[in-house]
């Protein structure tokens, strides 16, 4: 369904507008005339919907956190295995990172052009708690001697796997990723 299908609400309009303009783009750099013009709404819309450009780069954020959210449970279901389904965290980075027009992470993204203390550090903080905690709890299912040391490893190595995806134009860093992290994990499973 297009951006301007007559079947979305204005606010369903403007939020895919936002979201392909502000990935490709950057959060600061369209600014709110471009979004309407492309939701092809009324400027009162946004207001009505939203506030402002903060409480529309907010909805945006979080609209990518829960795609991402139900991208990777959606890949671990497929895993039985816990230290597989942990693993599968970089898989899905992988499959991400393999589709036409992947940037990266929206959040590091938004969050190199924003204010250290705005509503993007907020919605950012979100998401890498989840992520997380997420790891943690994986890390723990699949008996890690120290789920949190663990987890801090793995964030460290899916950041880097992240950019070098963005960076290289396709999945191979996130390949190489799992592969480190494979031996992180049993590593940690083996203590």
């Amino acid at each position: 369904m297009s951006v301007t299908s007559p079947r979305r609400s204005a606010r369903e309009k403007l939020l895919a507008a936002a979201d392909e303009l502000f990935y490709a783009e950057g959060v600061h750099t369209v600014g709110i005339d471009r979004v309407i013009e492309r939701a092809g709404v009324a400027k009162a819309s946004l207001y009505s919907a939203f506030g402002n450009k903060d409480g529309l780069v907010r909805a945006y954020l979080q609209g990518r956190h829960e795609e991402r959210r139900n991208r990777i449970l959606g890949r671990l279901e497929r895993y039985d295995d816990p230290r597989e389904r942990l693993l599968g965290i970089f898989d899905s980075l992988a499959e991400s990172a393999a589709k036409p027009g992947f940037r990266g992470c929206a959040f590091y993204n938004a969050g190199a052009e924003s204010d250290p203390n705005g509503v993007v550090r907020e919605e950012s903080s979100a998401n890498r708690a989840w992520t997380r905690q997420l790891m943690t709890d994986l890390a723990r299912e699949a008996g890690a001697a120290d789920p949190a040391a663990l987890t801090e490893q793995l964030v460290i190595l899916y950041d880097g796997a992240t950019v070098g995806s963005r960076q290289d134009g396709g999945p191979a860093a996130a390949r190489g990723a799992k592969a480190i992290a494979a031996t992180l994990v049993d590593a940690a499973l083996t203590r």
